[in-house]
């Protein structure tokens, strides 16, 4: 691919030189199947008026994997994120944005305008227990007669492209392909290495990339982000060659930055010696200074108590606060890798006279990501098995297994409490920027909104309006025109809900509920908009209020159809059962038990190396 002049250089690879259903929520579905066909009919009548020449705004659509609300460097993170800061400047921030906790659903919700619930993809596939396969609005894939932003746009007209994550189904019919996009290279898992095509995790035996539903290798030696903006722009080149006349775009870029396994280039990586080497409490307590600074929270929000159960900075050893240093260094140049590579793409639309004829929308799909990669020894096998580390030397370079860990993401949460998975402003707040034709410009936006309403601002913007019961979701239109101040009144509460893990916001009033292991099951009342930090539960002295908020939960429920978690659910024992059944759908039960013995075998060596290695130095600080 050719570079243009002023145009950052991509990316690439350096060698790998290491080895190795109830009635509620029936009538609900077909609620939403009948008004998605209707709308289907209304927007390809449509489609009639855009082949007559009437030009429309382009819409590009960047999803960010797990980057928290205040990542981006103009929201008061660390990384340099210049490009995605200047479409901010020249259009809207907003600093009231909610998503779901988890990747899956908030993508459902994004491109469809629905609750995720009403999608298909309540949680995801990796954890979601035995009791809930294959029950209405878990299926773990667009049901029938849901449609996506890349259907109504293509209906309209539009050349629809997606690179990237997708996550919401596999195999025929539930790919890109069966919905709306007429080019897709996409990755069916919940992430992949960024250097090479393999897998990041047990659960996947292989990394299952797409190209336009057809099974695909992913080009090595080129960087994920790189990877996934060179496809789009070769997307972009062809189809435009294909058409007689102009057609608009829409082009969805869901990025792996910054899911683990968090990996960067080298180079960036280093340019952020000594940002990280205070600490995460240090992180933590400036990102909360920077907030107030900003506006983000009142001048007297608290920040939360870190958890008893997370590490003392100053009782890691000096070679392990090193190692974590440098993985937050890894995870800030990636966002950095990131920015350059849609630094990138923006140069080429400007080129291509198609920049200020496009409509930008970035936002991130759930808050930081707490999972370790040092702490399972299972996991620490598998790795061995598939040619990862997690050692100091090399970190973020190929064959390194990145990650932040839970400390690192309270950090990253800050000014707010917990971390994606859960139903806490951590969890659920998310930067979210909108730029470009009738977005005015340099506004920072307060009012709440939800994921779900990006797919029917767009369909605004464009200037076709979907009819009301097509979404759950509203337009922002109002609120990028400076036309009003709130798209959802204080009476009126939004629900969330993923795997147990809830929230309710109305009004000033928030109640949460989190699931093991990071949370006990019990509902909490807030005070949001004083305690945006979740630091005083007043669920014991505002009882009226507690019970209203209560009410709305189990009416946002039923509406919905969500369906509650089995008594004593947890996460990560869900994954862990999930993946080892997977492991034998895949490999056969024969191959599975030899596993299990050479895994068995390997931690009996690990467990006396380790124990021989503490006897002749002595343990080091740094528990759990």
């Amino acid at each position: 691919m050719a570079k243009l002049p002023g145009e950052p250089p991509p990316f690439r690879t350096v060698p790998n030189t290491r080895s190795g259903p109830r009635a509620g929520q029936s009538f609900v579905m077909a609620l939403a199947m009948a008004a998605g066909f209707a709308a289907a009919g209304v927007l390809a009548s449509a489609a009639l008026a855009a082949e007559a020449g009437d030009p429309r705004p382009n819409v590009v659509v960047i999803l960010v994997d797990d980057a928290a609300f205040m990542d981006f460097g103009i929201y008061g993170g660390e990384a340099r994120t210049p490009n995605i800061d200047s479409l901010a400047a020249s259009g809207a921030m907003f600093t009231g944005h909610y998503t779901s906790p988890l990747c899956s659903p908030s993508r459902a919700m994004l491109l469809t305008g629905l609750d995720n619930h009403l999608t298909g993809v309540a949680t995801i596939p990796e954890v979601l227990p035995e009791e809930h396969v294959g029950q209405p609005g878990y299926s773990m894939r667009l049901e029938p007669g849901v449609l996506t932003l890349g259907d109504r746009l293509r209906a309209l007209g539009y050349r629809t492209l997606m690179t990237g994550k997708w996550h919401l189904g596999d195999g025929p019919g539930d790919l890109p392909d069966s919905h709306g996009f007429d080019r897709s290279f996409a990755l069916d898992a919940s992430g992949a290495d960024n250097w090479a095509d393999k897998s990041y995790m047990p659960f996947y035996a292989e990394a299952p990339w797409y190209e336009d539903g057809a099974p695909a290798d992913r080009p090595g030696g080129v960087y994920s982000s790189t990877f996934i903006i060179d496809r789009m722009i070769d997307y972009l080149a062809t189809t435009a060659a294909s058409r007689q006349a102009r057609a608009p775009f829409f082009a969805y870029l869901a990025f792996q930055a910054i899911h683990i396994p968090v990996q960067a280039p080298p180079n960036l990586t280093a340019s952020y010696d000594g940002v990280y080497d205070g600490g995460w409490d240090a992180v933590r307590e400036a990102r909360w200074g920077r907030a107030k600074e900003l506006g983000f929270v009142p001048p007297g929000a608290a920040l939360a108590d870190m958890p008893a159960s997370m590490r003392r900075w100053e009782d890691l050893s000096d070679r392990d606060r090193r190692a974590y240093a440098a993985r937050m260094q890894v995870n800030a140049a990636m966002l950095e890798a990131m920015d350059r590579e849609i630094g990138r793409f923006i140069a080429r639309l400007k080129a291509e006279g198609e920049f200020d004829d496009t409509i930008f929308v970035v936002t991130s799909d759930n808050g930081p990501e707490p999972s370790r990669g040092d702490d399972d020894p299972r996991l620490a096998v598998w790795m061995a098995l598939n040619g990862y580390h997690t050692n100091l030397e090399g970190v973020g370079e190929p064959g390194s297994w990145g990650f932040i860990g839970p400390e690192w993401a309270m950090a990253a949460a800050s000014p707010h409490d917990m971390f994606k998975f859960l139903g806490s402003e951590g969890g659920v707040r998310a930067p979210l920027i909108i730029a470009g034709p009738g977005v005015g410009g340099g506004r920072t936006i307060t009012a709440r909104t939800i994921v779900s309403d990006i797919a029917p601002t767009i369909l605004d913007l464009i200037g076709a309006p979907a009819p009301a019961d097509a979404f759950t979701g509203r337009s922002l239109a109002p609120l990028l025109a400076g036309a009003a101040d709130a798209v959802y009144g204080p009476e009126e509460a939004l629900g969330i809900e993923v795997s147990g893990n809830a929230a309710i916001l109305k009004g000033r009033w928030k109640i949460t509920r989190n699931q093991r292991p990071h949370g006990d099951g019990r509902w909490r009342l807030y005070d949001i908009v004083s305690d945006p930090g979740e630091t005083a539960d007043l669920s014991a002295a505002s009882p009226a209020v507690f019970d209203d908020m209560l009410s709305e939960y189990d009416q946002y429920s039923r509406r919905v159809g969500v369906l509650e978690v089995p008594a004593g659910y947890d996460s990560e024992a869900e994954l862990a059962r999930n993946t080892f059944d997977r492991m034998g759908k895949t490999y056969g039960p024969k191959a599975l038990l030899a596993a299990a013995g050479a895994i068995v075998l390997l931690l009996m060596l690990a467990l006396i190396r380790r124990a021989r290695r503490r006897e002749g130095r002595g343990s080091h600080g740094g528990g759990r």
